[in-house]
């Protein structure tokens, strides 16, 4: 694997990368910018990856490395990626060994740009993104936040977790096609929490990771994401996404309503909780008084997923609206998880739905998932383990095949 580093302040988040990469157990070079050179060490890029760090096509000459490293590369990453790097990709330049072994690299390339906003907004800027897109380059689309200086925006370099989970997607074959450009979708997250007093709620284990996964890769696709999360893991804000935070089942219930008329997808991959106590105590609630915990009354939660499936029906919302559930299912004696999610899906009269077996601690939390997804005719697809970013790409693949054309 090649990791590209070109010269701007975020160089120094490449060695987070370079970290993300070995410890999955992938052997990389890196290939920095004489520019990138000015923020980061040669020596500290070699400590992290265990490989020699050159910068120029006159080094090495008698191992004909210009060439060389870019045929031998499984994926090449650049991050982070300055508005002049992009500009010489797309010139097709190969005026320093970076440069040259993107021009000898016939596998998966990409691109995490870096740069203030008004450079990543400049026409000539977008003009080289298309491009290099055009050509298969992978070009993702950079973060909002804090920037070098005091001024906030677009374009500053993805967490280094999401580069990494997002490069491992093209090495392990997927796509990250514009399929979503100027569609909108709607992304819900995480557990609710229903609160008992002011310092115990009832809730579950959902980490959010899945659905931070579907907005992160829906973004990078192009579309216009809108990610509702309630209680999730310290996770970066996906890319691009709008993030709206709520508690409980009914805040929950009132965003997705407000924003669900004008959606061309919308998947609920948060985990609603069931119940909420009746009332909420006002104050922390006492074991020895009389009004133990034991005595919290319950009551049902809204159904938000069957919710929205009747008001499409009803043309509160479009028709055309790809609807999208999650099933955290255990087998019992009633029947199979498969069997609990094909009853479901009938009930809450969604178009598609991903069954997950959540059975001891083989979903919350973790990194990887698997299960099947299911549409309303009984049709089963197995998804196959993988990182929660790769089933979130094959989810949307399933999702953007039943929109409608238009």
């Amino acid at each position: 694997m090649v990791l590209g580093v070109a010269g701007g302040i975020a160089a120094y988040k490449a060695c987070h990368v370079v970290r993300g990469f070995t410890e999955q157990g992938h052997s990389v070079r890196v290939v920095p910018t004489e520019s990138a050179l000015n923020f980061v060490g040669a020596a500290t890029f070699e400590a992290l990856s265990g490989n020699p760090v050159s910068t120029g096509v006159f080094d090495r000459v008698e191992e004909v490395q210009h060439v060389r490293v870019g045929q031998e590369a499984d994926l090449v990453v650049i991050a982070p990626a300055t508005a002049d790097l992009m500009a010489r990709l797309v010139a097709g330049r190969a005026d320093d060994l970076l440069t040259a072994t993107c021009l000898v690299a016939t596998c998966p390339v990409v691109v995490a740009p870096a740069m203030h906003t008004e450079m990543w907004n400049h026409p000539a800027t977008r003009a080289n993104v298309a491009t290099l897109r055009d050509r298969g380059v992978t070009v993702l689309e950079p973060a909002h936040g804090r920037l070098t200086g005091p001024d906030t925006g677009a374009g500053r370099l993805p967490d280094p977790e999401q580069i990494v989970a997002l490069s491992l997607l093209r090495l392990d074959g997927c796509e990250l096609p514009q399929d979503l450009s100027g569609r909108r979708v709607l992304v819900t997250a995480g557990g609710t929490r229903e609160n008992i007093d002011p310092v115990r709620y009832l809730g579950n284990r959902s980490s959010g990771r899945q659905g931070f996964a579907l907005a992160e890769v829906a973004a990078q696709r192009g579309a216009e994401v809108t990610l509702i999360a309630g209680a999730t893991d310290e996770l970066p804000v996906p890319c691009g996404v709008e993030l709206i935070r709520i508690s409980s089942a009914r805040e929950l219930e009132g965003e997705v309503a407000a924003r669900a008329a004008d959606r061309d997808i919308i998947i609920m991959a948060a985990a609603v909780a069931d119940y909420r106590p009746t009332t909420t105590a006002p104050a922390k609630l006492k074991k020895n008084s009389a009004s133990a915990l034991t005595g919290v009354e319950l009551t049902e939660n809204p159904d938000i997923l069957a919710g929205l499936t009747a008001s499409r029906r009803e043309g509160r919302i479009s028709a055309d609206t790809v609807i999208v559930g999650f099933a955290a299912e255990t087998g019992d004696d009633t029947g199979s998880v498969l069997d609990h999610a094909l009853r479901k899906i009938r009930r809450k009269g969604c178009d598609l739905l991903m069954c997950n077996d959540v059975g001891s601690g083989k979903v919350f939390g973790r990194r990887r998932n698997r299960g099947w997804l299911i549409t309303p005719d009984g049709s089963v697809t197995e998804v196959d383990d993988g990182t929660k970013f790769r089933v979130a790409s094959a989810i949307l693949d399933s999702a953007v095949r039943l929109i409608p054309d238009r």
